[in-house]
């Protein structure tokens, strides 16, 4: 297999995975680039190349969409500070389960002290390296589950480790140079967040299922988040043209509906008569939740990824009257 065999193998990938305008500014460059790390005898790019092309790719596909990237950093402040929210409030229910009248010890804080490090990393110094300790959380709170099985000991349930986890995914867009103030947002929260726990915990102590208040709490923040998204859109495009108010609200929709399963699943089981905040409790059927859990995974990105295709449709569209077939065709 000849070099320019090989070069047009390359071409391809980044014809397919790139934006027009990067395409002919940097598209010989990129495949110049891959050829001269290839080895010797290589005949097709091989997978880890495909995906590297594909990650540059959707990142420059998403940089040329206006307002998406600064809106994606608002969502993952928003996001990281409702989760350290959460770590910080769970965490205090585990330790008033703990000096309770039937003490029981948990798996669950070791993914609320995770996120609360986390917080405390990006108040610290929130470069880079701090997502690894969002990316650590993250994993902690997925194998919660499976280690309480595999151990024995009680956790979490998933209601509410589920939204904590897509929580914690928004949350890896958060800005890594934020402002002297921004940054201490989710230790704020954290830290405001435990006190209120205590103090609005039974005065009788906590026992049994402490996690019940999530059946209220995760819906009431969930519509908190909705309402003080649509607002914040509303405001930013009312006063300046700014779309990243509503990209905020695009990416947040799929973290909100998973603060809403329990309702969502309660809804689906045919819950008449009870509104969405209903402090009534509600035990949906699991297979009520699972569609709920579907439904708003699917939904949600849909819509996303809809908004942004529309977006960057417009965005590369030729301006009115830049006639005639220059540029319709694009070669490498």
């Amino acid at each position: 297999m000849s070099r320019p065999d090989l070069a047009r193998r390359y071409a391809r990938w980044v014809a397919l995975l790139y934006p027009a305008p990067d395409r002919h500014r940097r598209g010989a460059e990129l495949v110049d680039t891959y050829l001269a790390l290839a080895p010797p005898g290589r005949r097709h790019p091989t997978a880890a190349d495909i995906a590297d092309l594909a990650a540059g790719g959707l990142r420059r596909h998403l940089r040329a969409v206006p307002g998406f990237g600064p809106g994606l950093r608002l969502a993952g402040l928003i996001a990281l500070t409702t989760a350290a929210a959460f770590g910080s409030g769970w965490a205090a229910f585990e330790m008033l389960a703990l000096h309770g009248p039937r003490p029981s010890v948990s798996l669950a804080p070791a993914a609320w002290v995770a996120w609360l490090l986390t917080a405390a990393a990006y108040a610290a110094a929130p470069g880079r390296w701090w997502r690894r300790s969002a990316v650590a959380a993250l994993l902690v709170t997925a194998a919660l589950q499976p280690a309480a099985l595999l151990t024995g000991r009680p956790g979490a349930p998933l209601t509410v480790l589920v939204p904590q986890c897509v929580l914690g995914l928004v949350a890896l867009g958060a800005d890594v140079r934020p402002g002297r103030r921004t940054r201490l947002l989710p230790l704020a929260a954290a830290l405001v967040t435990a006190p209120v726990t205590v103090a609005a915990a039974p005065p009788e102590g906590v026992f049994g299922n402490y996690y019940e208040p999530a059946e209220t709490v995760l819906p009431v923040v969930g519509v908190t988040l909705l309402i003080t998204a649509v607002l914040l859109a509303l405001a930013l495009a009312v006063v300046r043209p700014d779309s990243r108010g509503v990209w905020t609200l695009l990416i947040l929709l799929t973290p909100i509906g998973m603060l809403a399963l329990n309702r969502l699943g309660g809804l689906l089981d045919g819950a008449p008569g009870r509104p969405l905040l209903d402090t009534w409790p509600l035990v949906p059927t699991w297979p009520s939740m699972a569609a709920a859990a579907a439904a708003v995974a699917t939904v949600g990105p849909a819509l996303l990824l809809l908004a942004l295709a529309l977006a960057a449709r417009s965005h590369h569209r030729p301006p009115p009257g830049a006639g005639g077939c220059a540029g319709v065709r694009e070669e490498l």
